[in-house]
């Protein structure tokens, strides 16, 4: 019995000295997990629609084999949604896990003089992964303000702006490239003042080439925005390695108006301008996928490729061309009905989830911070990421006994609510509320006063049971209260 408790104690101590020594050594486990974190590449298509890819859509008129390829090494989600139908509040969403209507920004999108949306210290996709170790880049379109003034004064130093929020470097134009000043802008300040205008165009659907009138920098071209940043996000790749994670954020400034695709891809769709702006993307996408392939780096990174919104395409536009690029959604860009804010969403990350496989999960892109918080072994704080849940464990093929969202809450150009939970949808108002038509109708008393649809059963929105179902109406108007009224809707 002696010689049992000798040797159990020497066995403990072991252990006992095995143990202070590895806490002795901290930052030697700490290098070892950081070599190990993927690589992150996030994309953000600006306007593109559900229905443009073919790999969503087999009627296509657009050919786009790069994301196909995409697609086929990646999870496809076919219920993925921007928290908002309009550009800036999807931006806001992305990058801090938290719908945009919690702030000042109610409606609508900012401008290109707009001061600064993200909150002092707010927690971002890049500041949480520069806290890990990241090199952390943006490339594109901002479109979240800049400074602190009323009106952005551009001979200024731009603060704060994307470096103020965990971005190492940020490359890009501030705003829509439809929105003056048309400038370029790196870290805090421009690369050539907007010293010269230029006249604005009128939308054309025929050739898309709108723009408004106002500042420019003199060797400004719209046309070479796309090849410009594109050629930006592949010399980035090109200076990484393995030795320290990376993240870039490469926000596109296309499909969205002006729709100027370089001569190389003019006729490529048989969707007119717009449709050959789309074959552009797509290639701009195969020469990022194809830069990882050259730097050994694909087996290594995680990409994600979404869009910020539906596409803006008319009835008139599908009579026209055939083509539906939000596919058989109802509405278009800015609008509470689907085509507004249900957009494609793809996730590569070789060996960690299935090729080719496809997702029905109800997300939300504010999830990204949540779920890449997962991907770094991070745990979001109560103050961050208010609306981000992590759909690591749907990447990862997890057989899940109920749905990681309790709900989803989308909102339209103009500031309308809407709630979907599983099958069910409602929103707050009638009409598109975005730029389809009927964008608002006024009911008289004993109508429905809103829209309430069984996704399910009738995923092109004909059919409101508003009236058919108050027990639903009432469940996810109260449901959308609380989360309003709580200031996050993320379990804490």
């Amino acid at each position: 019995m002696y010689t049992f408790q000798q040797n159990l104690l020497r066995r403990l101590t072991l252990l006992a000295l095995l143990g202070m020594f590895l806490l002795s050594c901290p930052h030697k486990a700490s290098a070892v997990e950081k070599l190990d974190l993927p690589n992150i590449v996030l994309i953000l298509a600006d306007d593109l629609g559900y229905g443009d890819l073919h790999c969503y859509n087999k009627h296509s008129k657009i050919p786009t084999p790069n994301l196909d390829r995409l697609a086929a090494q990646s999870m496809r989600f076919t219920d993925a949604h921007t928290p908002c139908a309009v550009c800036t509040p999807t931006r806001y969403g992305l990058l801090t896990g938290r719908y945009c209507w919690r702030t000042s920004l109610k409606r609508g999108v900012l401008n290109g003089y707009s001061p600064f949306l993200i909150e002092p210290k707010r927690l971002t996709v890049a500041s949480l992964l520069k806290q890990h170790g990241y090199v952390t880049a943006g490339i594109g379109k901002w479109h979240l303000g800049l400074g602190k003034e009323a009106k952005t004064d551009y001979s200024k130093p731009l603060r704060p702006g994307p470096r103020s929020v965990g971005f190492d470097w940020y490359f890009g134009i501030p705003a829509s490239l439809d929105m003056p000043p048309y400038v370029f802008i790196e870290n805090e300040g421009v690369t050539e003042a907007p010293t010269a205008t230029i006249e604005g165009r009128k939308l054309n659907h025929q050739e898309g080439d709108f723009w408004r009138a106002g500042a420019i920098a003199p060797h400004f071209k719209h046309i070479d925005v796309l090849p410009i940043l594109t050629t930006k996000a592949l010399d980035f790749i090109r200076k990484q390695s393995a030795a320290k994670p990376f993240f870039l954020y490469f926000a596109l400034t296309a499909p969205h108006t002006p729709w100027m695709p370089t001569a190389e891809f003019l006729g490529k769709s048989q969707a007119g301008r717009y449709g050959d702006f789309v074959v552009q993307v797509d290639a701009s996408v195969g020469r990022v996928l194809q830069a990882l392939e050259d730097g050994k780096l694909s087996d290594n990174t995680l990409v994600i490729f979404t869009s910020d919104n539906g596409a803006p395409w008319t009835p008139e536009d599908i009579a026209t061309w055939g083509h539906r690029a939000n596919g058989d959604l109802r509405g278009q860009k800015a609008d509470i009905w689907e085509g507004g804010h249900r957009v494609p969403f793809l996730v590569r990350w070789p060996g960690h989830i299935a090729a080719g496989s496809t997702s029905k999960e109800l997300i939300c892109l504010t999830d990204v911070l949540a779920t890449l918080a997962a991907v770094v072994g991070a745990k979001l704080p109560n103050d961050a990421g208010e609306d981000s849940y992590n759909i690591l464990p749907v990447l990862r093929g997890a057989k899940l006994d109920k749905p990681i969202r309790e709900a989803i809450v989308h909102h339209s150009g103009d500031g309308t609510f809407a709630i979907r939970q599983g099958p069910w949808k409602l929103a707050l108002a009638l009409g598109s509320h975005g730029f389809s038509a009927p964008r608002d109708i006024k009911p008289k008393p004993g109508e429905a006063q809103g829209q309430l649809y069984n996704l399910d059963d009738d995923p092109r929105e004909q059919n409101n049971l508003w009236l058919q179902k108050p027990e639903i109406v009432q469940r996810l108007t109260t449901l959308l209260e609380k989360y309003k009224r709580q200031g996050h809707s993320r379990p804490q």
